[in-house]
């Protein structure tokens, strides 16, 4: 396997971890959100990192990984909002969670290796902070499909928008690692 497919494999075994772990916490309390609900809490998690960023300096602790590692579960959230669509109460248990987990994480992982082929590996000559204006692109792409009932008229739908999030953030914490 090469070497961007190992290193993504262990950011997305990260991100997985953390989302068991507040499966465990929380359960599956998510289910209820709306996917422009968690186009916002993506776009706040991105603006903080493009604020602090922008300042050299950050105030509150939480870390620019941990941002990122929401980032990439909110995404995976979102497609399996998408897929499944929204409930008044959860209706999964941690099981079916991390199945769906699996799948959105592997629709990503595809597609990575398919871009990754075509662009040959340019994202590893990007800086970090691209990589944020980049996610905060596409979040306002998806804020505005979403604000046209999801139609478009020549572009990519939500979907694909939220795996290129996913995307992008993976490859954020792989810099970031190599820092």
């Amino acid at each position: 396997m090469s070497t961007t497919a190992t290193e993504f494999q262990h950011i997305i075994l990260q991100c997985r971890s953390l989302f068991e772990k507040k499966l465990h916490d929380y359960g599956p309390a998510w289910r209820i959100l709306r996917v422009a609900s968690l186009t916002d809490q993506i776009y706040i998690k991105a603006n903080r990192i493009r604020s602090i960023q922008l300042a050299g300096q950050q105030k509150i602790e939480d870390s620019i990984e941990g941002e990122f590692i929401g980032i990439l579960n909110y995404s995976i959230v979102a497609l399996i909002q998408l897929e499944l669509g929204v409930v008044d109460q959860p209706d999964m248990n941690a099981e079916k969670a991390l199945e769906c987990f699996d799948v959105q994480s592997k629709k990503a992982f595809d597609l990575m290796k398919n871009k990754n082929h075509d662009y040959g590996e340019a994202w590893r000559d990007m800086r970090i902070p691209s990589l944020t204006d980049m996610i905060l692109q596409k979040i306002l792409r998806v804020k505005q499909i979403e604000d046209n009932q999801g139609k478009t008229l020549v572009s990519e739908g939500i979907e694909a928008n939220y795996l290129d999030m996913i995307n992008y953030a993976a490859f954020a914490l792989i810099l970031l690692t190599k820092k």
